[in-house]
């Protein structure tokens, strides 16, 4: 808005106007024009204020906080903007120096270049309208086409692994796994620290799992990027056997609580526990041919082995035993009886019951335990109770929305997009018949995604539409808006084949980016238009003449607005460090599409302006060629 501003301004002051003359002139001229870009440009942030869901949540602090700033940006540039121009700015010096005569030349240059290829474009205007058709049917072939995410993978500094282990591996037997686990960690030179827990009861965690919370070096003093660490981790596991570990990075935005083995989840959920153990192997063993995903992996635990103790009553009525007893006595040998207590100083010690270590957890025990019965003889316990070995048997029955549940967890392989794995995932299902009770619903991250990915074109949509029905009331005209936001396909091409060319997915990051463009590239049509208009109405000239000379007196602000927003993205494009990957995609879809729709819109618009308005011709004979009342109004205040 300032340098719209001040631009207008010195314009005046370079024709020999006084700064003072210069400032109310230029201000009355071009408030109408700052007062369509700022509200055009709110506008576009409504849809994003309206929005629900986890897009909606996140993105709601980002409009309101960007809407305010417009507000207070156009108010300060009609205000205090030309006060200080008016004050400050002074007519050029005669004489220049080496540096801003070359700068000037340059500048000339360009100017005399746009003007011969310019004049080319309106010459052959059908050719050039032929270009922005392609502009238009491209953006639409490369949304289709472009790999889409729901947020990029985020080096944090921290690494969250889960082990797993055979299912009838015993507490010893995991200790030991986890600390040959630790150990090959902890031998990477990129990792600091790790914290490492093992036991059942932990957000439905099993016996046979783990977890490992692995800090990072910080950026600086390591090597190799968080998912880089994890495939140097994940070559060293192959040499230990009898364990597996899965690790993914955290992230600052996750969606759902649930802690998988890996990033994604898909849940199937069916009301008979039978049928979902005969669909979900099945599935899993599909889910790992997709050459998209890695590390797939389930948290179904149904194969323990479990062995089922039975008092045979009738025999131990005979020796004069009851039930009670044969408990006492397995609780003496599994369980914690505290049997004695005893004091030293300020300390109390407990007397625990049980059997030897190293006969604490085998089954080979039972036949070296003795009741005593009635008649004080003892007898062995082996001989009342039946033993009954059921091979398979859940550890675990995992519910979601009360009915039983088997989630599958995975990775993406590579640079693989999150959009092309869930379309494969669905694919794979729907070609195994698998019955309509099992039900198989994509969770966490993976849901938030299908559900941002349908909204995404909605959204696109109804910032058009909300910025075109602005726009329309600001100029009073249903065509006019139409030439201001013909400038924006060529946006969206360059914003997609940029985030193409560096290899980055269309993300919420990259959608936001994509939002932006649209309030920043229409300010170059709506310099044009207003510059057209306002030389049809007051200085007689034809549509052609006027949006001509448009073009070539609002070449300079449309070149330093466009720079000056180009050069604020190139840090976020070429960043680097931790965090980094949630802000890159940002940059690269800004000053993709800044770049291409600077070169496009200085030709495309103006031929769309004048087959616009023939068309509007056409439609209303007797058409109006004057200013918008805002405008005039504008003008009068800043004359008197």
């Amino acid at each position: 808005d300032a340098i719209v501003m001040l631009e207008n301004i010195f314009r005046h002051i370079e024709d020999g106007m006084k700064p003072v003359e210069a400032a109310l002139i230029g201000a009355g001229e071009i408030g109408f024009t700052i007062v369509s870009i700022s509200l055009s440009l709110i506008a576009v942030f409504i849809p994003l204020l309206l929005m629900g869901g986890i897009v909606g949540r996140l993105l709601r602090e980002f409009a309101i906080c960007v809407s305010i700033t417009i507000v207070v940006s156009a108010v300060v540039s009609l205000t205090l903007t030309p006060m200080m121009c008016s004050r400050f700015l002074t007519p050029e010096a005669p004489r220049h120096g080496r540096i801003y005569n070359a700068v000037e030349r340059m500048f000339d240059a360009m100017l005399r270049f746009y003007e011969r290829t310019l004049d080319v474009a309106l010459r052959f205007r059908f050719t050039t309208l032929m270009v922005f058709v392609a502009t238009v049917t491209l953006t639409g072939m490369l949304y289709a086409f472009v790999p889409k995410g729901f947020f990029p993978t985020q080096d944090t500094g921290i690494i969250i692994g889960i082990t797993d282990t055979a299912q009838d591996s015993s507490f010893d037997q995991m200790s030991v796994l986890q600390r040959a686990a630790n150990n090959v960690v902890m031998d990477n030179p990129n990792v600091a620290s790790v914290v490492s827990a093992i036991g059942a009861g932990s957000g439905g965690q099993t016996a046979n799992n783990g977890r490992m919370y692995i800090t990072l070096k910080p950026w600086t003093d390591r090597s190799a990027t968080a998912m880089q660490v994890i495939a140097q981790i994940d070559d060293k596991m192959q040499a230990v056997s009898g364990i597996r570990l899965y690790m993914q990075p955290a992230q600052d935005v996750s969606v759902g609580a649930r802690l998988s083995r890996t990033l994604y989840q898909y849940t199937l959920q069916d009301a008979s526990q039978d049928e979902l153990n005969k669909w979900a192997p099945k599935i899993l063993a599909k889910m790992k041919q997709i050459p998209l995903l890695a590390d797939v992996t389930t948290d179904q635990e149904n194969s323990g082995t479990t062995e089922t103790l039975t008092y045979d009553r009738d025999q131990a009525s005979r020796f004069g035993v009851l039930p009670a007893t044969l408990d006492a006595v397995l609780y003496d040998a599994f369980g914690q009886r505290e049997v004695a207590q005893y004091f030293t100083g300020n300390k109390a010690y407990f007397v625990v019951l049980e059997a030897l270590p190293n006969e604490y957890g085998a089954l080979s025990t039972m036949d070296k335990l003795y009741v005593q019965s009635s008649t004080g003889a003892s007898v062995p316990l082996s001989t009342l109770l039946h033993k009954t070995t059921i091979p398979v048997q859940p550890l675990a029955i995992n519910h979601q929305s009360q009915f039983p549940s088997v989630t599958i967890s995975f990775n993406l392989n590579g640079n693989a997009s999150l959009g092309d794995a869930v379309t494969e995932a669905q694919k794979m299902q729907a070609s195994m018949g698998v019955p309509p009770s099992v039900q198989g619903n994509f969770q966490g991250t993976a849901q938030a995604f299908q559900s941002s990915l349908s909204t995404e074109p909605y959204l696109i949509a109804a910032a058009l539409v909300t910025v075109y029905i602005i726009l329309g009331i600001l100029y009073e005209s249903y065509i006019l808006p139409l030439t201001i936001l013909s400038t924006l396909p060529s946006a969206g091409v360059g914003a997609l084949l940029m985030l193409m060319l560096f290899h980055y997915q269309l993300t919420v990051i990259a959608l936001i980016g994509i939002i932006l463009l649209i309030g920043i590239v229409k300010k170059n049509g709506i310099m044009m238009v207003d510059f057209a208009i306002s030389a049809e109405r007051h200085e007689g000239m034809t549509p052609y003449q006027a949006i001509r000379q448009a073009c070539l007196m609002r070449f300079r602000p449309i070149l330093m607005t466009t720079m000056a927003a180009l050069l604020s993205g190139l840090p976020l494009m070429l960043e680097s460090g931790a965090g980094s990957e949630l802000r890159k995609p940002l940059g690269v879809s800004m000053v993709g599409g800044l770049l291409l729709s600077q070169v496009l819109t200085l030709y495309t618009t103006p031929v769309i302006y004048l087959y616009l308005d023939r068309l509007q011709r056409w439609l209303v004979p007797q058409r109006r060629t004057a200013v918008p009342r805002l405008a005039e109004k504008m003008g009068a205040m800043a004359g008197e």
